[in-house]
């Protein structure tokens, strides 16, 4: 992928280190990825003397507590501002409000990226940008401790599914392994976000698997979340996470689809792919985007009219 205003980690670096107060922005409903990675260059700044927080649309769910982020609360004045494994501005949330709108600097892995920023250092062979961060915070000089390699350590199994996704490489195990050396403790992570579940999680799997559909001689499996349930439930969009995978490991589907209700008239949907299938392309057929295995979209109307639209798109690419 070719971005007109493309710099490599080690220019990445250089513009960083050119600034004293830098902003790092997390994408709405923050995932592992960008709130491991950001944290993970906030520690890198800070050890060069730096001011710098992290500032998200939604709260960071608990189960990240143990980073230990510090987040934006209006205690300096950003000189850059630099977004966080984030592919496009409208995955920015109204609460990244005004500094979404002058971003200097983003990082990320994202195929689709939109080149939104006034400069982007991405690398979309990449499973996570945990890996081109490990990259940049090394082109820094920062050397890595602990704090530092928890975060990133997160970042990059949590986006390669603990290693077995397939955009996962031998560099990515070199990447894990040196931040295994420098200090991140592995086992608890690991057993953090794949080991354990929380007592809502389950509840709204049974609710998924309970509307399970099948389409296209059962090459495509689709589950539904609606709010009404979400509500019941209380539940977190941390107990969300993980459900959007299930519907793809179903034996035979190429295409795994989760529809989770926001509100009465928007949907978020998130698709699963095989390599017979290309998730990135089915989400830009309704303005979302993502990786050839995994990306999402928001679609606007009704239940029935989000099934139909999203449907549509994967008959398309069945069918290439």
């Amino acid at each position: 992928m070719m971005i007109n205003n493309g710099i490599t980690p080690k220019q990445a670096s250089e513009f960083l280190l050119q600034s004293d107060n830098i902003l790092l922005l997390c994408h709405k409903n923050p995932d592992g990825d960008t709130i491991g990675s950001a944290s993970g260059l906030m520690y890198a700044l800070k050890k060069l003397g730096k001011c710098c927080a992290i500032l998200c649309h939604d709260k960071i769910p608990e189960k990240y507590d143990y980073l230990h982020v510090e987040t934006y609360c209006n205690q300096f004045i950003p000189d850059i501002v630099v977004a966080v494994d984030i592919a496009s501005e409208n995955l920015l949330g109204e609460g990244t409000l005004p500094y979404s709108e002058n971003i200097d600097l983003c990082i990320d892995h994202h195929p689709s990226n939109s080149g939104y920023a006034k400069m982007t250092c991405c690398n979309d062979k990449l499973p996570a940008t945990a890996q081109l961060m490990l990259e940049i915070i090394e082109e820094m000089g920062v050397e890595l401790d602990k704090n530092i390699a928890n975060c990133l350590y997160t970042g990059l199994i949590t986006d390669t599914g603990c290693f077995k996704y397939s955009a996962t490489t031998s560099a990515t195990h070199i990447a894990g392994a040196k931040l295994f050396d420098a200090g991140a403790e592995h086992t608890f992570i690991s057993n953090r976000f794949f080991m354990s579940k929380s007592r809502k999680n389950i509840m709204l799997e049974k609710y998924a698997l309970n509307s399970l559909e099948f389409f296209y001689d059962d090459r495509c499996a689709m589950v539904v979340i609606t709010k009404e349930i979400i509500d019941e439930i209380q539940a977190q969009p941390s107990d969300i996470e993980g459900i959007s995978a299930m519907p793809r490991t179903i034996e035979g589907v190429d295409v795994g689809i989760t529809i989770r209700q926001i509100s009465e008239s928007l949907f978020k949907i998130s698709i699963r792919t095989s390599e017979n299938a290309n998730a990135c392309e089915i989400a830009e057929g309704l303005g979302g985007g993502g990786h050839k295995r995994a990306a999402g979209c928001e679609v606007i109307g009704n239940i029935e009219s989000a099934k139909n639209a999203i449907l549509r798109e994967v008959e398309t690419a069945l069918c290439k």
